[in-house]
């Protein structure tokens, strides 16, 4: 059976790796079963990958919500847009959970010119330049260009010392983070000049799922008993991160969510929290 691919691919339905992302959305191994068995039946040669995504969703929903929004991850940080400014305070949280402290949003001078910083992050007196590569479509890569460009300005800025969390600092490091993935080419090329990455799936043993699933670092927008425009209504109110919406619940009071609904937005983002 052949599908296509968002990008217009057409390649071999492979069931087992359906079965692995649907084991990584929590849901146990009869209700994986169940739900490949019930797509099985919905299959058609040429189907859109999109298609088997979707009722995939609408299948582990039924079991229980938290399931299809660790399965939506991925769609969860293309909704992190259309800017990319509050894909960026995600990747802030991120590294502070880590251990850093951050700052966002820098304008700092260079060598020969002043830049836009989107993040820089402390450890251990190091500090690291952040920068954040959004993607609107998962079918977007960052090509070679991005860390050709992203390092230029990483050696006008190194140069300098900067008021960052003190006054007279060095940046020692650069870090580029997209929410897909990296051309084969731009890897190759920031590894040789000492750049360090984050994407979807790389580094493969520390990359961008990984972090998310072992903190429970959910972006708000994985919730399905949310609308596009409440999720982003609680973006607006800095209510990134699911485990945020349950520190402050009220912000659903604020966006004007019935009370019934609270309980079951809250229950959801409970069960999705849990480790």
């Amino acid at each position: 059976m052949k599908v296509q691919k968002n990008s217009g691919i057409i390649v071999t339905f492979d069931s087992n790796k359906l079965r692995q992302s649907l084991l990584k959305s929590g849901a146990g191994k009869k209700t994986v079963e169940s739900v490949l068995q019930n797509i099985e039946h919905e299959l058609y040669d040429g189907i859109p990958t999109k298609k088997i995504y979707k009722l995939a969703s609408q299948l582990l929903k039924k079991v229980a919500a938290s399931h299809a929004a660790r399965y939506n991850l991925r769609n969860a940080l293309l909704l992190l847009g259309p800017a990319g400014f509050f894909f960026e305070k995600f990747i802030a949280r991120l590294y502070e959970k880590e251990g850093y402290k951050t700052l966002i949003n820098l304008n700092l001078k260079g060598h020969c010119v002043s830049h836009e910083v989107d993040i820089v992050a402390q450890k251990e007196l190091r500090n690291t330049m952040i920068e954040c590569k959004f993607h609107n479509s998962s079918t977007n890569n960052s090509d070679v260009k991005t860390p050709m460009y992203i390092l230029s300005r990483f050696n006008d800025l190194k140069v300098n010392r900067h008021k960052l969390f003190k006054e007279n600092e060095k940046i020692d490091r650069c870090c580029i983070a997209t929410n897909n993935r990296f051309t084969s080419d731009a890897l190759t090329f920031a590894l040789c000049s000492g750049l360090d990455l984050l994407s979807w799936d790389y580094p493969f043993n520390d990359n961008l799922k990984i972090k998310i699933d072992e903190n429970a670092l959910y972006p708000v927008t994985c919730l399905t008993t949310l609308s596009a425009v409440e999720k982003e209504k609680l973006l607006i109110l800095d209510v990134i991160l699911a485990s945020e919406l349950l520190q402050h619940s009220e912000k659903l009071n604020d966006i004007g969510i019935s009370h019934n609904r609270q309980k079951n937005i809250l229950k959801e983002a409970s069960e999705l929290c849990k480790n």
